[in-house]
């Protein structure tokens, strides 16, 4: 699961990286509407594997 994780979280971030740099409408305030699901995949992957590796740590 981690490594598929890390994974996912990789994807979502190249995905959201492409969209922002084409998309004249998205900025780190505001999303269009197909940056905003964008967006909002790669923030929860993201906690999700922070949450996983403070986990894996024993921190908070």
């Amino acid at each position: 699961m981690p490594a598929d994780l890390h994974t996912r979280y990789m994807s979502a971030t190249d995905t959201w990286g492409t969209h922002l740099k084409g998309c004249p409408t998205c900025t780190a305030e505001r999303r269009c509407p197909d940056g905003a699901p964008l967006r909002e995949r790669f923030e929860r992957l993201q906690d999700a594997y922070l949450n996983h590796l403070r986990a894996k740590r024993g921190t908070s």
